[in-house]
Parts: C-alpha cells; structure tokens; sequence
C-alpha cells in the first residue's frame, strides 16, 4: 500500500455521492450555479463561497453534537 495520501478516492467509496449532495446544496444556499461534472469555470469567489460554506456547516454540525 503506498503512503500517498493525495488520491482523490474516498476512503468509503459511497461518500463521494454523499459529499457531491452536500457540495451542491451549499452551492444553493449561498446562490452558486454548480452543475454535475467540470465546474473549471467558477471564479474564485464562488468557489470560496461553496467550500466556506461546507466548512460552515460541518462546524454547525459537529458543535450540535457536542451538546
């Protein structure tokens, strides 16, 4: 087994489906146009804007469940 950690394979083949669901809805809740497949053509603002919003909400949900 190499010690590579920059492949993109999940360690749980099923949470690629799971984490494209959650991409997209935050792509939705901050008014990001994502579409299936290459999306190379975001600028950088939305693309921030859709992974500062996962990170918003994984936060969320693990302070929720510290309670």
């Amino acid at each position: 087994m190499s010690s590579n950690n920059n492949s993109k394979q999940p360690v749980v083949p099923s949470a690629r489906e799971a984490m494209d669901k959650f991409k997209m809805e935050a792509a939705q809740q901050v008014g990001v146009n994502l579409k299936k497949g290459y999306n190379g053509d975001l600028t950088s603002r939305e693309a921030g804007s859709v992974g500062g919003q996962m990170v918003k909400k994984m936060i969320e949900a693990y302070e929720s469940g510290m309670q």
